[in-house]
This record gives structure tokens, C-alpha cells and sequence, in this order.
């Protein structure tokens, strides 16, 4: 076990979002993405244009719950159903604890790849695609598409690789800096990126807007681009 920062410990090719981890997840994960909070206060503000009284909006990758109780504060005056899915089970606790204030706010354990969606207005996916085998990326973003109401929309952020190798070089080196601004140091840099080998998989804005555009989403924009983070909102 290495430590990648934040009192938190990794194998080699071994990354998990299990055990005690939630306990930290919020702290890492603010640290090691840029603007994540603010990519929720956006995600938040855009949701002013999808939901309404009986909408049902899904949190895919929920963690522990932090989005799912701004939108239900945001949105309390209207009758708004919220999911939250998660694969691990702390996670899904600490997100049960987090929301148990919010009777309109459920919280379930399940896989992503076998999850059936009711009808919904909204889907959210923060970096939650790049850990699906790719094998089964496609027809995750199929069900998404399937799931929504005409009019939905489906706003995923991800890391995303740059289209060729000198690009990708000034990414990675910049998101580097990032890191090292954020406290972190050159060793717990190094074990991260061992831990996600073969677990993190990002695709390029190509390649994310190619399995949009299979699903059958025409209408996608970016909302948000930072380095090699990227934010696409695309309307059913």
C-alpha cells in the first residue's frame, strides 16, 4: 500500500473507492480536480432548466451525497424525486447519512451496468463514465439516452485525453503543477497514477462525444473545460 495524499492508501493498479476512503473522498477529491465545486454549483444552476414538479433527476456515482442534498435544498419547493447510485457500500452509507434529512432524496447501492432508470428529466455523471470498462461504456450512455424524457438532459464531467501525444505532454505536465500547488508531493502523485492504472480510462472529447452521438444525442455543448477536465451537457 502506498499513500496518495490525504490519509489515504493505494495498491498498485488497485484504486478503489471501498473502505475508508469516504471518510476522505471530499477533501481528495476537491483537491485533485479543479473548480469540482464549482462544477456542482453549475450542475445545480442548469438544473433550473430541467426540473419541474414530478421530475426525477438520477446522481450516477453519487459518492457520498454532497450534489444530491444542493439540489434538494435548491429545489425544495417543488416536488422533485432524486436518486443517488453507488457501486460501494460506504459510500453509499456516509451518502445516506449525508441526505437522511431529505425525504425526497434516495440513495441506493447498485452497479451501474445492470441499473435500470426510470423516465427523468435530468442525469448527472461527475467523472463516474471514466471508471466504466469501456467495454460497457456504450451501453450505459445508450440507457442514459433511452432513460430520459424528450427534453432531458444528461450532464457528464470527465477527465478527458488530449487528441495527440504533444498536447497530452502539456496536460499531464500541467495537471502535474496542479497537484504539486495542492500540497500534494511527488511521491503520492506517483503512487495515484500507479493505483489508477487500468482502473481510470479517460476518452478524448472525440471520444466522449462519440458515444454521445451513438446513444443518438444531437444537441451537446461543452459547459465547462479546465486542462483535462471537460464538462458536456447534451439535450434528449
Amino acid at each position: 500500500m502506498e499513500n496518495v495524499g490525504d490519509r489515504i492508501e493505494a495498491e498498485n493498479a488497485n484504486w478503489s473507492f471501498s473502505g475508508e476512503i469516504s471518510e476522505h473522498f471530499d477533501q481528495h477529491i476537491q483537491k485533485s480536480i479543479p473548480f469540482y465545486e464549482t462544477s456542482h454549483q453549475l450542475g445545480v444552476n442548469l438544473s433550473d432548466f430541467f426540473l419541474g414538479d414530478g421530475s426525477i433527476c438520477y446522481d450516477l456515482g453519487c459518492s457520498t451525497g454532497r450534489l444530491l442534498t444542493r439540489l434538494a435544498t435548491h429545489h425544495q419547493n417543488k416536488r422533485v424525486q432524486f436518486i443517488g447510485i453507488d457501486i460501494e457500500a460506504e459510500m453509499v452509507n456516509h451518502a445516506q447519512n449525508w441526505c437522511q434529512d431529505y425525504s425526497n432524496v434516495e440513495v441506493r447501492c447498485e452497479s451501474l451496468i445492470d441499473l435500470e432508470l426510470e423516465k427523468a428529466d435530468l442525469i448527472f455523471a461527475y467523472y463516474t463514465m471514466q471508471f466504466i470498462k469501456p467495454k460497457y461504456r456504450q451501453l450505459l450512455f445508450d440507457r442514459i439516452y433511452d432513460a430520459l424524457n424528450w427534453g432531458g438532459g444528461f450532464l457528464l464531467f470527465e477527465k478527458v485525453r488530449s487528441p495527440d501525444a504533444r498536447f497530452q505532454d502539456m496536460m499531464t505536465t500541467l495537471y502535474t503543477d496542479y497537484k504539486l500547488d495542492q500540497g500534494y508531493s511527488g511521491d503520492e502523485i506517483i503512487a495515484k497514477n500507479r493505483s489508477l492504472k487500468g482502473i481510470l480510462e479517460p476518452f478524448s472529447t472525440a471520444g466522449n462525444l462519440g458515444l454521445l452521438q451513438r446513444a443518438g444525442f444531437v444537441d451537446i455543448t461543452t459547459v465547462m473545460k479546465y486542462i483535462c477536465f471537460e464538462g458536456f451537457l447534451a439535450i434528449k
